[in-house]
């Protein structure tokens, strides 16, 4: 399946979601984590047959939601890249977790996958334990 990749502004999200929703193009996926460097990188990934196109925005920690584009096929997505990075997509209703216990309402981005052996150095472990 081909795969073409963009890079887009904060700007430019909300017309090219526009867009694409006119021209009949589902939203497939959003995808998001944060790079090497701290920087958030989120991706939308657009059901454009026979390809898809994803849409990159980089070192951006808020964004606009285009729940009213896509309804829950983004919304779902934002809020659980909300729960689990300091990543926010403005207007989307964080009043409910999805996944996350409800005591940690007062916080967001929650959970960032650490790979183990950065885990175990912080731990003092020095990461050669199996």
């Amino acid at each position: 399946q081909p795969y073409e990749k963009k890079f887009i502004t904060k700007e430019e999200l909300i017309p090219v979601a526009e867009k694409m929703r006119a021209d009949g193009v589902a939203l497939a996926m959003i995808h998001a984590f944060i790079d090497d460097d701290g920087k958030a990188n989120v991706s939308y990934e657009f059901q454009k047959d026979p390809s898809i196109v994803s849409c990159t925005i980089v070192g951006e920690s808020t964004l606009p939601s285009i729940s009213s584009i896509y309804d829950l096929a983004a919304e779902w997505p934002e809020r659980e890249i909300m729960e689990l990075m300091p990543i926010t997509f403005e207007g989307v209703d964080t009043s409910k977790r999805l996944f996350m216990p409800d005591s940690m309402l007062d916080g967001q981005g929650q959970i960032l996958v650490t790979p183990m052996d950065k885990l175990k150095k912080m731990a003092g472990t020095g990461g050669d334990e199996a």
